[in-house]
């Protein structure tokens, strides 16, 4: 991407997405992205530069699956997966997965969650692109690599919106490619 394009999206989604203050709770500062979901060429560069994650240095794309942490990460991640030829592998909250599963608990910057991937969703031979709408304190990306090693499968990297840099959740995910499409 050159500067010029880096630069016309990180306009364009500073203009798509929109801070809610106190909420879910006081102090908080939610990052809605419903308005980039709904506007057409938001939604679509966002998805074109998400997937660029999981692509080579001449455009190829080098992931098998692409895993997806609930809610807005499914949003994302499966039209992320289709751009890149991949299956998409849904990485949801405790209770959500029928049959077996492996579970990870994470601390999330306002509470704490069990993530579950089913055991038969990745296999040793797959490279996976963990994708997710905002990464805060990295508990929550950190738990679901935790879930893809257990699956057998090798994390290539993860794929965000929106970096709060201010938690430093990057440091935690320092072992592996973390491309974050906006940083605030």
């Amino acid at each position: 991407m050159t500067a010029a394009a880096g630069t016309e999206l990180t306009t364009l989604l500073g203009d798509l997405i929109r801070d809610v203050p106190d909420f879910p709770e006081p102090g908080i500062v939610f990052k809605d992205i419903s308005p980039l979901l709904a506007d057409h060429r938001g939604f679509t560069a966002a998805v074109e530069a998400l997937a660029r994650a999981g692509r080579d240095d001449i455009g190829a794309a080098v992931v098998d699956k692409v895993a997806g942490i609930e809610a807005r990460g499914f949003i994302l991640a499966a039209p992320v997966a289709l751009a890149l030829g991949a299956g998409f592998v849904p990485v949801r909250k405790a209770g959500k997965l029928p049959g077996a599963v492996y579970s990870q608990s994470c601390v999330l910057e306002y509470g704490e969650a069990v993530l579950e991937i089913h055991q038969d969703a990745l296999t040793p031979a797959d490279r996976v692109l963990v994708v997710d709408d905002v990464l805060a304190t990295g508990g929550t990306l950190e738990a679901s690599a935790e879930l893809v090693r257990r699956s057998g499968a090798v994390v290539h990297g993860f794929a965000v919106l929106i970096e709060l840099g201010f938690l430093g959740g990057a440091q935690r995910l320092a072992a592996h490619p973390l491309s974050a499409l906006l940083r605030v």
